[in-house]
């Protein structure tokens, strides 16, 4: 008689596999134990659901992680699923073989996972390699120790330069479950595992599965057998375009030429927003490739002297020779420039990033000639965006150093401040921020600033000094503030000359100085100017102003000149005139206003601008203001109004004050 016999089910098999190679559990604690486990990676699975796949965060799925305990399910699914259909790979023995291999070496390691995952099997063991690869052909042995998990294999070196992914061993975990999810199916129509699929073999309670997405990328990127196409990867045989990209990034190497074009055209890019700076000079051979200009710039220095701690580094040294010299000439307006430098440990990182770039690059333009399928072209264009992106990251990781030349006073030394530049943005943007913020690049200049300026160094030219010459100190000194045009320093000198208070703030202007007759022509005060960077014009001191606009105010009462009315000529007789009357000049004013006591602040601001400022703008005029206040109050103040205004009238000194009984 025939006797149907039907193979034990995956869930079942968790039953033979868990009775055969696991003790029962013993005692509450063990059940109590195993509960804890399951719940939390369920909840795992239910919390983070967009990093999972959707069977997982079910409740049967819950079970199913309680029957296989201490197994995770997902080693039964791709073992009974991938694996079973391999020729001579028995459902139940060989997956006793391999589980007995692996528990065994964990056993011996003491690992103390709370579940077996498909990360956690010791693939690095020879007795698991062993059962991994006996029914696979034998190329796969070079692919496990080059990329998955031999001595000196790439997810190791991986996890020990990435401290991040190397405490948690994130690449070697993730290089595991793609192996045991892919090795299988590597000839099949629809190879390897999804992402999700990744993470679920890899992650545990506790962890962030970006983690383990950040370390598959990086796997995908350098590995030479593993595939990835979208959201699915998988390793193979053959060695993928990576392989070709190392090459080609070693090589060039040797040809700095072709990465430093790159670089400049990637800085470019960067630059286009150029900030506060008028200019910037990109990569200077030497200084005759700046221009000796009264506009601030910046200088951005070659990778070849990049910035370091040391004294006397090579972008301080390159900076010093730009600063002093334009060519063969002495450069003039030193206090126009600043530099942006590479850092000496972060260019190494931004160099590998470049020939990492222009290899793909260079693969994805000789696809046609390479003869790459399909999948491969994909690849090599998802590494080449990859590729492009790590570089516009690692630009203003390398370029940080922004190089500011000093001075605290003309006596000192010229000095360099380093500064790090850590804000957002593209380069300029961040070292003009920067700047702006320590003061150290002035867009806006305060007319009372200039006027201590003027004083302390001093920067007069005796009595006076042209507008022009100090435009051109302010270029030059590197003790005086760094103006981001000179039209900062003309719109200073307009304000300056606008002031009411100029005598004591600021100072006058005028058109010239009469040396002759020791007077300043088109002298002004109080008024608005227009002036130019180049203009001749005078700045003059406010003391020597006055005393001329005092003079030239004061009534004239000289004697008459022949020829003028009233005066005999000899031999002309005198024409009859008669005089004409002079009209008295108005010399008091008297003025009250009753003010609104809701509105007294806003009243009497309107009062000064309109009436004060006018009156105390003339030379020589002494203007008092008198504030009465007069209240009447029929119930009487309360006494804290009493003690409030009693005390406060004291401290602001009125004359008189007081509240009447009565």
């Amino acid at each position: 008689m025939d006797s149907p016999w039907r193979p034990a089910s995956a869930e079942e098999s968790f039953e033979i596999v868990r009775r055969r190679l696991f003790e029962p559990l013993a005692g509450t604690d063990a059940y109590k134990q195993r509960d804890v486990t399951v719940r939390g990676f369920a909840e795992l699975y239910r919390t983070q659901q967009v990093e999972f796949p959707a069977d997982c965060r079910t409740m049967d799925y819950q079970r199913r992680i309680q029957a296989a305990y201490p197994i995770h399910p997902e080693i039964f699914d791709r073992l009974y699923t991938d694996w079973s259909a391999l020729a001579g790979f028995q459902r139940t023995r060989g997956v006793l073989r391999l589980m007995a291999a692996v528990i065994h070496s964990l056993w011996e390691n003491g690992d103390r996972n709370p579940l077996i995952l498909p990360s956690t099997i010791p693939i690095d063991d020879q007795r698991v390699q062993n059962e991994l690869t006996r029914y696979l052909p034998e190329n796969w042995t070079p692919v496990i120790e080059k990329d998955v998990d031999g001595h000196s294999a790439l997810p190791l070196r991986i996890d020990a330069e990435t401290p991040n992914l190397g405490k948690l061993a994130a690449a070697r975990r993730v290089a595991r479950t793609v192996y045991i999810g892919s090795a299988p199916t590597s000839a099949a129509a629809h190879r390897g595992i999804d992402d999700a699929r990744v993470k679920l073999g890899c992650v545990m309670p506790g962890e962030a599965p970006a983690i383990f997405g950040d370390a598959l990328r990086r796997l995908a990127a350098a590995a030479t057998y593993l595939y990835q196409d979208s959201a699915r990867v998988w390793y193979a045989t053959q060695p993928t375009v990576t392989k070709l990209a190392e090459d080609r990034a070693e090589l060039l190497r040797g040809q700095p030429d072709e990465v430093a074009a790159e670089l400049e055209k990637r800085l470019k890019v960067d630059l286009n927003a150029a900030g506060d700076f008028e200019r910037i000079h990109l990569l200077p051979v030497s200084g005759a490739d700046v221009p000796d200009d009264l506009d601030a710039r910046l200088v951005v220095l070659s990778s070849e002297q990049p910035y370091s701690k040391e004294a006397d580094n090579p972008a301080e040294a390159a900076a010093r020779e730009i600063l002093e010299m334009r060519g063969n000439t002495p450069r003039l307006y030193r206090n126009t420039l600043v530099f942006l430098a590479v850092d000496g440990v972060r260019w190494q990182d931004l160099d590998e990033a470049l020939r990492r770039y222009l290899a793909w690059e260079s693969i994805v333009r000789d696809k046609v000639e390479l003869n790459l399928d399909p999948h491969q072209a994909r690849q090599a264009e998802t590494q080449r965006n990859a590729a492009s992106d790590t570089v516009t990251a690692r630009l203003p990781e390398a370029y940080h150093w922004l190089l500011v030349p000093e001075q605290s006073n003309p006596q000192s030394a010229m000095s360099w401040n380093a500064i790090r530049l850590t804000a957002s943005g593209g380069l300029a943007e961040r070292a003009s921020k920067r700047l702006r913020s320590d003061e150290m690049l002035i867009s806006s200049l305060g007319a009372t600033i200039l006027r201590k300026h003027l004083d302390d160094v001093p920067l007069w030219r005796g009595n006076h000094v042209e507008v022009r010459q100090l435009v051109q100190d302010f270029g030059q000194f590197l003790y005086l503030p760094r103006l981001a045009d000179p039209e900062v320093l003309t719109r200073a000198i307009q304000d300056g000359v606008g002031l009411i208070t100029w005598r004591l703030d600021s100072f006058a202007f005028a058109e010239s100085y009469n040396e002759a007759e020791n007077r300043y022509l088109g002298l002004r005060v109080q008024e608005s100017v227009t002036i130019t960077p180049e203009s001749s014009a005078l700045v003059v001191k406010p003391d020597v102003a006055s005393e001329q606009l005092k003079v030239e105010q004061t009534p004239e009462t000289g004697e008459e000149t022949p020829g003028q009315p009233g005066v005999q000529v000899p031999g002309v007789d005198p024409a009859p005139t008669s005089p004409e009357p002079t009209k008295p000049k108005a010399r008091r004013y008297h003025g009250a206003v009753t003010l609104n006591a809701q509105r007294v602040g806003r009243d009497a601001s309107q009062i000064a601008d309109e009436v004060i400022a006018h009156l105390s703008g003339i030379v020589g005029s002494e203007v008092s203001v008198t504030l009465e206040i007069h209240a009447e109050i029929p119930d009487g103040a309360p006494e804290n109004v009493v003690r409030t205004v009693t005390e406060n009238s004291q401290t602001l000194k009125f004359e008189s004050h007081g509240f009447e009984e009565s």
